[in-house]
């Protein structure tokens, strides 16, 4: 179990929690002020003054003063009528990451809730239970309502939950893994639905599958480039000062020690008569290495969410005061998202191009057409170009930004959105497309040096390549090709592409 210090939670413990699906805790130190933020609430409760959402309505209702014995009936009508969200359930991994991330919300002592509430998301980690949350339904403000709306619902004993397998009633749930449904207090059924930890969460989700799918296509390029013996004086350290860029300086040294020692390089150092190779090939560090920056600031941003207090009201303990605001408009997690949509789309347009040039044998330095042995008769890889020019475009499609459609709801009361969570919902779809293009690179690259016997590549792409061959044979005549390009793409998700070079690639850090 992860213990969780809410305001200095790090991308890597955020990885870790998405990835292993590992139970998390608060740390106990910030008990105090979740208490002390909870009393300021119960006060105002029972109070004349009118306090947003704790002795109000909601959105346009606002002026709507509510009776200090109907406001557990207030919150529990909020959830319930909330819980509009249609579409396909999320994956468990987002659902458990999306449920940390609102506990990091919460214990930052500024939305009074009781420590009850914390002990049942807890509980509900550490027991595998995992609300049933549709997909679509939110706009990334007041907060991820919808989606929110069904994590609560759970907490209460109503909504679905999956667990041991099974999908079940909330209330079963809860029950047959020995937990309590919770009756809400005041404010505490908006503290669990205002919020961006729905699209926080898919926008990390993506950032860590792009991440990883931009350390594999500095292997694949540097495969694909000697593959059609492309030169490597483009990535010249002195280069890649002069202009400055932390990414470029990275993506060229990183490519440099991947292709050390290949005897493939060497053997056209001298008598080479291209003097230039295009520019999928000798712009690589220019363009991942832009991409590598792009996705290193919208991880900066989200690591700041991740630790944010994002509901409303806030109760600001030292001013003395609860004060309504607007932390809950996810607009930094929009810009974020459609940031790594345009790294992820680049990424994969220039390895598409690295993978139409391998298979093209007029540019490819006299490999055969489509890398294989015996053109004509089979045609090789000339589909699997194809289909990755066909994910290419989708990607690029995507690519289009979502923060800029914004539109009024709730009787123009919220009438600018962030429409952050399409924009980091789309992103699951995209890192899956590039993992299927760089894969297919991944095979003509592996197809390419091949060719090139008995000259022998470096000593990192050759692992990288023992690594493919336990998955995937050499195309010596075709075949059903669908599921090496399936094989080839898990590589990639994976991480084993990049973990059988052995050596030091860049991470993810902000």
């Amino acid at each position: 179990m992860l213990t969780l210090t809410p305001g200095s939670v790090t991308l890597a413990d955020l990885e870790t929690v998405f990835r292993t699906g590992a139970a998390v805790r608060l740390d106990p130190a910030c008990h105090p002020a979740v208490i002390e933020a909870q009393t300021r609430i119960a006060a105002a409760a029972n109070g004349n003054a009118a306090v947003y959402g704790v002795n109000t309505g909601f959105g346009k209702l606002a002026s709507v003063k509510i009776e200090a014995r109907d406001t557990a009936t207030l919150q529990r009508n909020l959830i319930l009528s909330h819980c509009c969200g249609v579409g396909e359930p999320i994956p468990q991994s987002h659902a458990r990451l999306m449920m940390a991330l609102k506990l990091l919300s919460l214990g930052r002592g500024a939305s009074g809730v009781r420590m009850e509430l914390i002990a049942l998301i807890e509980a509900m980690l550490a027991k595998e239970i995992t609300p049933v949350i549709p997909v679509q339904g939110s706009v990334g403000a007041s907060g991820d309502l919808a989606p929110l709306a069904h994590l609560a619902a759970v907490m209460m004993g109503h909504g679905e939950a999956e667990y041991r397998g099974e999908t079940l009633p909330g209330a079963t749930a809860l029950q047959r893994a020995g937990l309590k449904p919770v009756a809400l207090g005041p404010k505490e059924g908006l503290a669990l639905i205002n919020g961006t930890q729905f699209s926080t969460a898919f926008a990390l989700a993506g950032l860590f599958g792009a991440w990883r799918a931009m350390t594999s296509a500095l292997v694949t390029s540097a495969m694909s480039t000697d593959a059609i013996m492309g030169s490597t004086a483009p990535l010249q350290p002195e280069i890649h000062a002069l202009r400055g860029h932390a990414g470029q300086i990275e993506a060229a040294d990183c490519m440099r020690n991947l292709l050390a020692g290949s005897v493939i390089r060497e053997s056209h150092r001298e008598g080479d008569t291209r003097v230039q190779d295009p520019y999928c090939i000798r712009c690589q560090p220019q363009v991942t290495g832009a991409a590598m920056d792009m996705l290193r600031m919208a991880a900066r941003t989200l690591e700041i969410e991740a630790n944010a207090a994002t509901d409303n009201p806030l109760v600001l303990v030292g001013a003395d005061m609860i004060v309504s605001g607007g932390n809950f408009h996810a607009e930094p997690v929009g810009f974020a998202a459609d940031m790594i949509a345009l790294a992820l789309a680049e990424i994969g347009a220039i390895a598409q191009r690295r993978v139409a040039l391998i298979v093209d044998p007029v540019l490819s330095h006299d490999l055969p057409p489509f890398l294989t042995p015996n053109p004509g008769l089979n045609s090789g890889y000339m589909i699997a170009e194809v289909t990755t020019a066909a994910l290419m475009s989708e990607n690029k499609h995507l690519a289009n930004p979502c923060v800029t459609d914004s539109t009024p709801t709730s009787a123009n009361q919220e009438d600018h959105v962030s429409m952050a969570a399409h924009g980091a919902v789309r992103l699951g779809r995209m890192v899956a497309n590039l993992e299927r293009i760089l894969g297919v690179e991944l095979l003509c690259a592996a197809q390419g040096i091949e060719f090139r016997a008995p000259l022998r590549t470096s000593a990192p792409l050759a692992r990288v390549m023992d690594t493919l061959r336990q998955s995937v044979d050499t195309l010596t005549e075709d075949r059903y090709l669908a599921p090496d390009l399936e094989a080839a793409a898990s590589l990639i998700r994976n991480g084993d592409v990049t973990a059988s070079t052995a050596i030091n690639l860049p991470e993810l850090s902000t």
